[in-house]
């Protein structure tokens, strides 16, 4: 009993005695903290107490592309935590090939009367991709909230990290290293963070950014090591991805034909996801503020949930350089 108080207590960012108290039953306590506890306590896999039972939390639904890019696990871990805290349960809704689509989820989280929903990539940032499944949210009232860009039109609040200033902080920093030829590899052409990477791409660099010097890749190590073999052959030194798989597939097409990371081919990624320090080398990549973001995206969402009139606006976040080993002064011959 004593480990299950200081579990919920740490989770819910509560003494221990404000705890026991929603467990008993006893007043002092305020709605959200006594909701917040409960879905605590379903979260840690606690049972509630019997006369708590018949109490359900309140379901807000989390829909992420993926779990393969430690990307998203991240960014459900935050914002996991940050609805438990206000007594939103989350339901986590993750696609798989060939599996549910984010359409089915949508229409069973309906199903489920949850009170909004977040999405952390998906359909809603790719032009070409169908989106009815938002429509049907908008049309129904749902609160929902975007993280990171998406096409225009949805009407959806969403936050982002900026891939402009991402790009333009990869960019001088290879540049400063003294690479000239430098190389993108990007998302498809209608996903839009990569077609905002590549406007900004562009506009630091000029007439030093040919078009063969752009490669896409579906969001996977093996993209990455397809469109980096390809820009490797182009006599790209300096490679810009779109994401921390995209970079170590790029690092793999390296060493495969006898390159030396960073020695002859620098490579720098995009989120600073998990475990990029351990990698060999450790990689040069753009931060995402994931806690910020995170968070700022169930803020929107509760102030949706209680009634609030939130603006279909996007909030932009600044990325942070992290340089480490996978960057070097470009090759002199």
């Amino acid at each position: 009993m004593t480990r299950r108080l200081a579990e919920v207590a740490k989770k819910v960012g509560v003494s221990e005695a404000t705890v026991s108290r929603v467990l008993n039953g006893k007043p002092g306590v305020s709605g959200a903290t006594r909701q917040a506890v409960l879905t605590a306590l379903d979260v840690l896999g606690y049972e509630r107490p019997t006369q708590l039972r018949g109490e359900r939390a309140r379901l807000v639904g989390l829909v992420l592309p993926e779990l393969q890019n430690p990307i998203f696990p991240a960014f459900a871990e935050v914002i996991g935590g940050a609805l438990a805290q206000l007594g939103l349960t989350p339901v986590l809704c993750t696609q798989t090939k060939g599996g549910v689509s984010e359409a089915d989820y949508v229409e069973l989280l309906l199903q489920q009367q949850v009170s909004g929903v977040v999405f952390a990539g998906g359909l809603y940032a790719q032009a070409d991709a169908p989106h009815d499944h938002y429509r049907l949210l908008a049309e129904r009232n749902i609160p929902v909230v975007l993280v990171n860009a998406g096409i225009e039109r949805l009407g959806f609040p969403s936050v982002s990290c900026d891939d402009a200033v991402a790009v333009e902080q990869a960019w001088r920093h290879l540049a400063s290293l003294g690479h000239e030829r430098i190389g993108l590899v990007l998302g498809p052409g209608d996903h839009v963070p990569s077609a905002r990477k590549l406007a900004a791409a562009r506009a630091v660099a000029g007439q030093e950014l040919p078009e063969e010097f752009v490669a896409r890749a579906i969001f996977s190590i093996e993209g990455g090591h397809a469109a980096g073999s390809k820009l490797i052959d182009r006599g790209v030194t300096g490679f810009i991805c779109a994401s921390d798989p995209l970079a170590l597939g790029v690092v793999r097409a390296a060493r495969r034909r006898g390159l030396d990371v960073p020695s002859r081919i620098s490579v720098v990624g995009y989120d600073d996801s998990a475990l990029m320090n351990c990698t060999e080398p450790p990689l040069t990549t753009v931060r995402q503020p994931i806690e910020s973001m995170g968070k700022a995206a169930v803020e929107l969402l509760n102030a949706q949930i209680g009634g609030s009139s939130v603006p279909a606006d996007e909030l932009l976040f600044e990325p942070e350089l992290v340089v480490r080993g996978s960057t070097a002064q470009a090759p002199r011959d």
